[in-house]
């Protein structure tokens, strides 16, 4: 009896997993359980259990990203100057990724499934930007963070 019970949930809980505003939920659940860990451990200081970055331990050079979580926890503690140089590109394209989340998030409280639709030009312009980026960061010398 009581299998069949839970049988009867499987669809429910099926369904509601499906729903357009299950992935945006999940992906703003786990930012603001990191950022809460983030804001209480300061990544400038050693010995805290952050991921390092694969790209530099195999190559020794800082990727596009690099210094993301510094960044993120300087702007949260209202350190802007910081934030600035610990990455530039990632900082100034923060607005539009975050525009880019809370639409897929209110379309999915919608009810609506929201896939943004980038043309080949603008991938290749991202791309371009990232690899000019990386070169930039690795060979002229920036003041600041790594």
């Amino acid at each position: 009896m009581a299998e069949s019970g839970g049988r009867a949930l499987l669809p429910q809980v099926r369904a509601r997993l499906r729903h357009p505003a299950a992935a945006p939920l999940a992906v703003f659940s786990a930012g603001a359980v990191g950022a809460g860990y983030l804001y209480g451990t300061n990544p400038h200081e050693p010995g805290h259990f952050l991921p390092q970055c694969p790209f530099r331990l195999l190559t020794g050079l800082l990727c596009p990203a690099c210094g993301g979580t510094r960044m993120v926890y300087d702007l949260m503690h209202g350190h802007f100057t910081a934030a600035w140089l610990d990455n530039r590109l990632l900082l100034l394209a923060s607005p539009f990724a975050l525009a880019l989340l809370a639409r897929w998030f209110v379309e999915g409280l919608r009810g609506r499934r929201w896939r943004p639709q980038l043309s080949a030009r603008v991938q290749v312009l991202i791309l371009l930007t990232a690899v000019a980026w990386t070169v930039a960061r690795n060979v002229v010398p920036l003041s600041g963070g790594a």
